[in-house]
């Protein structure tokens, strides 16, 4: 059975060395999204390009901070390579072969922060007292760990909640909608941003397919029709 909150790999440098890629940590995320929003300004795919290069570059203070320019960058990865890191490590999805540009693909699968309100949910989790700064929290966790992390917490806490309302004679399973916008960040988060439908197929990654038996990498693959 999987055990994986994220999707994870190696991926090889053009002298041989290997380096695991996982999902970016939060304090590195930041960065790259203030980079991405280049991209999504970028007026054609050379522009794109040269942009998303910069986010991978950012994306190497975690996994091999000894890469430190776009030199040293495009003498130790190949394109496919870029490619990979750019998808494991923020969710950026982009096929050389398909016809929409560079742009437009990395616009559509990028992960987007707009709606996010990330101070509140990193305050929620650092209740649990783990971290001494918040500094320290987003040099620990990447995203999807962080919105694992708080989905185990606030289940734990609605259990709790549910044992003491029953023995009072109140069942809190009939209430509804008060997690509706929580469902949707999490869809969105395991899914890369491709849906807030908590029903999706797409968002039945990770520790959702975990807990589900079921879902993409555990007997379920998909294929994106809207890239061909």
């Amino acid at each position: 059975m999987a055990t994986t909150i994220y999707e994870s790999g190696s991926v090889e440098l053009i002298d041989g060395t290997e380096i695991y890629i996982t999902p970016l940590k939060i304090i590195y995320m930041r960065e790259f999204m203030e980079a991405f929003e280049k991209v999504k300004q970028s007026k054609n795919d050379i522009e794109a390009m040269s942009n998303l290069s910069i986010c991978v570059l950012i994306s190497m203070k975690q996994y091999f901070p000894s890469i430190k320019t776009i030199e040293q960058l495009e003498d130790s990865v190949d394109m496919p390579t870029v490619y990979k890191i750019l998808r494991l490590s923020a969710g950026v999805d982009v096929d050389p072969e398909s016809k929409e540009t560079v742009k437009e693909q990395a616009t559509e699968s990028g992960t987007s922060w707009e709606d996010l309100d990330l101070a509140k949910l990193e305050s929620e989790v650092f209740l649990l007292g783990i971290w001494k700064d918040y500094q320290e929290l987003e040099t620990s966790l990447s995203m999807p760990e962080l919105v694992a992390t708080l989905s185990s917490k606030r289940e734990l806490d609605y259990e709790e909640k549910k044992f003491l309302a029953a023995i009072q004679g109140v069942d809190l399973d009939k209430q509804s909608g008060s997690g509706d916008e929580w469902e949707k960040m999490k869809a969105r988060v395991f899914s890369g941003g491709k849906t807030e439908d908590s029903n999706d197929i797409t968002s039945f990654q990770g520790s959702k397919a975990v807990k589900a038996g079921f879902g993409v990498g555990m007997g379920i693959d998909f294929e994106d029709l809207t890239k061909k």
